[in-house]
């Protein structure tokens, strides 16, 4: 059992998801917030009121369909898009892609579903807009392959172009080329403009031109020896660098390291690693479970967006943040780390969003729930208080947030 640890951050309010505390991916729509669930709990989605963040209320929960999770969700106009995958079980169970209409935000009505067969959806990437794009197993395939689904018409989804690593579509006959023992599938994909950059598992991080969306087309690859499980590929387009996640997938320190990259893709045809953000330090290959790094705040439309902050949980070391404004020396400029929740060895911090505002939401995968944080006020003279944290909006409508000394860049003043 460890304490509270902070440097940066202050814990405003905490739900333990009605004991059904395995929190997975998390996105908030004004005063609602959406949670999806790991899946021991049996939990699917929880929807919670956080008008008041200090006390922040379960209004609904609906369960997952039984021997499969719905671990992931996703929310833009309109619409909630909550994955089907199955988990520790072979099914049956419903496996693609729920689509829901959020006429009313705390009753999401079903309206849509795209069964994509074999295994289901494992992660959703929608920021809204006609295309989504999911990561699934379909039948015949040796894992994830990276599909686009049309929602033009919300009700009837329809699937408009995939892409796979050749070899992984067994049923057509390919054969996987890949060393033995590694799994070589997708876990998702980031777009900008006609560019697709997915982490790539074992196989790495790969950048696709989907340019024709029916035929994306493989640009480049890379891979590196130290690390694997690749699972987030955030692009810095305005800088010509992407961050990249590998998630830790054992516990302690067995295994290799999983950090986290700045790559360099200004030549795309050539990408490369420029540097490694620094890992945590302190106790956390003694603490147990996972240590290493996981998911990335993605700076989706209207949330928090910055393309020299980084947000990233770090499983049993917490939230932490990375100032990579120099892409060869990113440092750590703050950390979160829950008390440890009751019953475990220690957290396992698994997702995250940020507001526009810099409210933070962490969840734990195991029992933590969902915590929501806020940056620190900055020492100010009227009183020992301290003052709000700062913005100031330049002629460009960028604001620059200074409570850790370094730069939150946000969309436009709006976003404040």
């Amino acid at each position: 059992m460890h304490p509270e640890e902070t440097n940066g951050f202050h814990l405003i309010g905490h739900s333990d998801l009605n004991g059904f505390g395995d929190g997975m991916q998390v996105m908030s729509l004004g005063d609602v917030l959406y949670v999806a669930h790991f899946g021991p709990s049996g939990m699917g989605t929880s929807i919670l009121d956080i008008s008041d963040p200090a006390a922040p209320r379960v209004v609904r929960q609906w369960p997952a369909p039984p021997g499969s999770h719905t671990h992931k969700v996703q929310v833009a106009d309109g619409l909630l898009l909550v994955n089907h995958e199955l988990f520790r079980s072979d099914g049956p169970a419903p496996v693609g892609l729920a689509i829901y209409s959020l006429e009313d935000p705390w009753e999401p009505r079903r309206i849509g579903f795209l069964d994509t067969g074999g295994r289901g959806v494992h992660r959703i990437v929608w920021e809204g807009g006609r295309y989504a794009y999911v990561s699934a197993t379909p039948e015949g395939y040796t894992g994830r392959i990276w599909i686009i689904v049309d929602l033009d018409d919300p009700e009837n989804p329809v699937e408009v172009g995939r892409w796979w690593w050749p070899g992984m579509w067994t049923a057509g006959g390919e054969q996987p080329e890949w060393p033995e023992g590694q799994q070589w599938d997708v876990h998702h994909g980031l777009v900008s403009g006609d560019r697709a950059y997915l982490g790539f598992w074992d196989g790495g991080m790969v950048i696709l031109d989907i340019s024709d969306l029916s035929r994306p087309r493989l640009v480049s690859h890379l891979n590196w020896e130290e690390g694997g499980h690749t699972h987030t590929a955030l692009p810095l387009p305005d800088r010509g660098l992407v961050v990249v996640t590998d998630e830790a997938v054992t516990e302690g320190c067995d295994g290799p390291p999983h950090m986290v990259r700045v790559v360099d893709v200004s030549d795309e045809s050539a990408p490369f690693v420029r540097s490694i953000c620094p890992v945590p330090e302190g106790d956390f290959c003694e603490r147990g479970l996972r240590f290493g790094a996981h998911c990335l705040h993605e700076n989706r439309p209207g949330s928090y967006r910055s393309d020299t902050l980084m947000f990233v949980t770090y499983f049993n070391a917490g939230l932490r943040v990375y100032d990579v404004t120099d892409p060869d020396r990113p440092e750590e400029v703050a950390y979160y780390i829950p008390e440890c929740p009751p019953g475990q060895k220690a957290c396992q911090i698994n997702d995250l969003y940020v507001e526009s505002d810099h409210t933070v939401y962490i969840t734990d995968r195991v029992n933590g729930g969902v915590y929501i944080l806020r940056p620190d006020r900055r020492p100010g003279p009227e009183d020992d208080r301290g003052s709000p944290p700062r913005l100031v909006v330049d002629s460009e409508m960028y604001a620059v947030f200074l409570d850790t000394g370094a730069a939150f860049h946000l969309e436009s003043a709006n976003d404040c």
